[in-house]
């Protein structure tokens, strides 16, 4: 069975290994990931999970996640729904909490429920969607029970590099729509001149990785552009949150110096 592409398994060992090699207080604890994923033996002495060499992409990881879920916990709205959601374990970690809503690719999502079956987790509402074959997520998403008439949070982290920014403006445009109060938090990566020399080779060997992939990274904002693409798209109230405003909220004050790597912001945009 088809299993989920080698980033989203990347995300889920490193915000366990947060867990385990980084010292307290936790930004963000979550292990049912790797459980899910069930890495093979040996998968700590891996290039990719080398403790101090990526540092900074696993700060970037766990500090917005612990974004994300701060706002979910803060928004009166009872529908989450997850774009791309890949190893994502909020329903797990949180069940009865929210009704969420998971949107990722068919065979994907087969292969997480057989795991979520098979380690005895609760399974969300799962929304199969072939964006490949042109599918519609938003009527996948009223098909399997979302209520587009009450508001919602919307999430989508580490998704929108890999689309193209007429594909980013038409999810934007998708979730203006929905009803007043819905939120969208969303991540994207900046133009590469707006990163700290210090992330410049982190940056570089992320982008050509996700070359030899054959998932390359395809768009990269500068904040004001994300901003105003979210105005156009019809969202009543747009911010922007920095990488540095996440290191500051969540990784000040660390003895081990922990930071996230610059490079990624976050917008968040809400319905009027």
């Amino acid at each position: 069975m088809t299993e989920p592409d080698s980033t989203a398994v990347r995300v889920a060992l490193w915000r366990a290994m947060h867990v385990d090699v980084d010292q307290e207080p936790h930004v963000f604890v979550d292990r049912i990931g790797l459980e899910l994923a069930d890495p093979e033996d040996g998968w700590r002495q891996r290039a990719d999970m080398d403790p101090r060499a990526t540092a900074g992409f696993r700060g970037s990881i766990i500090g917005r996640a612990r974004f994300v879920e701060d706002l979910v916990a803060a928004h009166p709205a009872r529908q989450y729904v997850i774009l791309g959601a890949g190893l994502d374990t909020f329903a797990q970690r949180n069940p009865g909490q929210r009704q969420v809503f998971e949107i990722d690719q068919p065979r994907t999502q087969a292969w997480k429920r057989r795991r979520l079956v098979d380690t005895g987790h609760p399974v969300p509402t799962l929304v199969p969607v072939d964006f490949e074959a042109g599918d519609d997520w938003l009527q996948r998403l009223v098909d399997t029970g979302f209520d587009p008439a009450k508001p919602a949070v919307v999430a989508s982290t580490g998704v929108s590099m890999y689309l193209t920014k007429a594909a980013n403006a038409a999810t934007l445009a998708k979730v203006a729509s929905l009803a007043p109060g819905t939120t969208l938090v969303m991540t994207y990566l900046l133009e590469p001149d707006l990163i700290d020399a210090r992330d410049q080779p982190g940056r570089a060997m992320s982008f050509n990785g996700a070359r030899s992939s054959k998932t390359p990274f395809v768009s990269f904002y500068r904040p004001a552009e994300m901003l105003a693409t979210a105005r156009e798209a019809g969202f009543a109230e747009v911010e922007n949150v920095s990488g540095p405003d996440i290191a500051d909220r969540y990784f000040a004050g660390r003895a081990d110096g922990f930071r996230p790597s610059t490079g990624e912001d976050i917008l968040v945009a809400t319905t009027g």
